[in-house]
């Protein structure tokens, strides 16, 4: 891992009526960024048609906007940390207060609400197994409206793609 890569903003929002999809050359911006976030403005232009400048500006826009970030990915266990978990969560009360109350906990990298069986999907990464059962029981678990857990060990990762939602 370690490359770097284009990903979706925390702030970003699916398009609906009055949010637009992107034109064809911002798209082409995003596909460009998505191969190599390191690549020149002045290369991305050339290949979809815009001056250095437009297309600096473009980006900027974008980012401004919360549609992208342009971030390092870097494989945590490289960096010392052993243990990364998807946690289901079941809440009592509102899902938003608690999913708020997720977002500001140390190790917790990605909160979404969803349908089905849990409420929440917390996914966190932790330096040892020790500290994931300190998250989950002093952190997670003690939560007023977190009812149950089930925590998913991620043991292998296979496939982690950013280079979706441009074509």
């Amino acid at each position: 891992m370690g490359d770097i890569a284009l990903i979706p903003s925390p702030i970003m929002t699916p398009v609906t009526e009055r949010s637009p999809a992107l034109d064809a050359a911002s798209k082409a911006i995003v596909e460009q960024l998505q191969e190599d976030g390191r690549r020149s403005y002045a290369e991305i232009g050339k290949a979809v048609g815009l001056s250095e400048t437009a297309t600096r500006q473009r980006v900027q826009k974008l980012q401004d906007a919360g549609i992208l970030q342009i971030v390092a990915v870097t494989d945590p266990l490289q960096l010392g940390f052993a243990r990364q978990a998807m946690i289901g969560v079941r809440v009592s009360g509102d899902t938003r207060v608690v999913a708020g109350q997720m977002t500001a906990l140390p190790g917790v990298t990605y909160v979404v609400s969803t349908a089905g069986s849990f409420d929440l999907l917390v996914e966190v990464v932790c330096e040892s197994d020790d500290d994931l059962i300190d998250l989950l029981n002093d952190r997670i678990r003690s939560l007023p409206d977190v009812v149950s857990t089930e925590t998913f060990v991620y043991l292998k990762l296979h496939r982690q793609l950013y280079n979706w939602g441009t074509r």
